[in-house]
C-alpha cells in the first residue's frame, strides 16, 4: 500500500454489519467500477466465526483484483486467515511489537483521530499509514474533526502515507485531495441505493 502523490487513492471500509453472501456482489460491482487500493474489513462485534466467514468471502473478491485486505483490530484472525494486515483503533499500544510479529510485508495501519501526537508515535513505531478522521460531521469518535490543516502539515512534514476518512463529502474530497494519500469511504456509499453511483459522485472532484 503505497502513496500516490498526484492523486489520492481510494480505500474502502466495509459496513460494521453485513451478510457476506449478500454483500459480495455489491462489493464486487464497486471494485470493478473504481480503482481501489485497499479494503478494510470493519465488522463490529467479537464473533470470530462470523468475522472469519466475512473475511474469507472478502479475500476471495479482493485478492484476484490485487487489492489488499486488512482487518480492523483482529490480529490473530489476520494471521490465521491469510489477510494482508491490520488496521488498529485509536490509541492501540504495541505497534512496534505487532510489526515484529507480523513481519515487514504486512500492512499495519493506525487510526489516530485528529491527534498529531498519536500519529507521530504510530509512524515512529512502524505503521505503514495513519488515518485521520472524521473529516466531516459525524457522531463517531470523540467529536474532534480532522481538518485540512492537519493533513497539510502531515503531508509536508511526514513521509508515512495518510488516510482521510469519516463523513466525506464531494466538497471535502476536493479540499483534501491535494494533501492526503488515500480517501477512505464506507458508510458514505454503503447506505445508498447505488453504491457505485454514490462513490462516483463523491470522487467526481478528483476528475474535475
Amino acid at each position: 500500500m503505497t502513496a500516490q502523490p498526484d492523486r489520492p487513492q481510494l480505500y474502502l471500509i466495509t459496513p460494521p454489519a453485513f451478510e457476506p453472501e449478500a454483500f459480495a456482489p455489491i462489493l464486487s460491482r464497486v471494485l470493478d467500477a473504481a480503482p481501489v487500493a485497499c479494503l478494510r474489513l470493519a465488522m463490529a462485534g467479537s464473533d470470530e466465526d462470523r468475522i472469519a466467514r466475512a473475511a474469507d468471502q472478502l479475500r476471495e473478491i479482493a485478492h484476484p483484483r490485487d487489492i489488499p485486505l486488512v482487518i480492523e483490530r483482529h490480529v490473530v484472525l489476520a494471521e490465521r486467515l491469510g489477510l494482508d494486515g491490520v488496521h488498529l483503533p485509536e490509541r492501540t499500544p504495541g505497534i512496534r511489537k505487532l510489526r515484529d510479529r507480523l513481519g515487514a510485508d504486512a500492512i499495519v495501519g493506525a487510526a489516530c483521530g485528529a491527534s498529531r501526537h498519536d500519529a507521530m508515535n504510530a509512524a515512529e513505531a512502524g505503521a505503514d499509514y495513519v488515518a485521520f478522521g472524521p473529516v466531516g460531521d459525524s457522531p463517531l469518535g470523540e467529536g474532534a474533526r480532522a481538518d485540512r490543516e492537519l493533513f497539510a502539515w502531515w503531508s509536508e512534514m511526514i513521509e508515512v502515507p495518510v488516510v482521510a476518512e469519516g463523513a466525506l463529502t464531494p466538497e471535502l474530497v476536493a479540499a483534501l485531495a491535494p494533501v492526503t494519500d488515500f480517501l477512505a469511504f464506507g458508510d458514505e456509499i454503503w447506505g445508498q441505493d447505488d453504491p457505485v453511483a454514490a462513490l462516483r459522485a463523491l470522487t467526481a472532484p478528483l476528475d474535475a
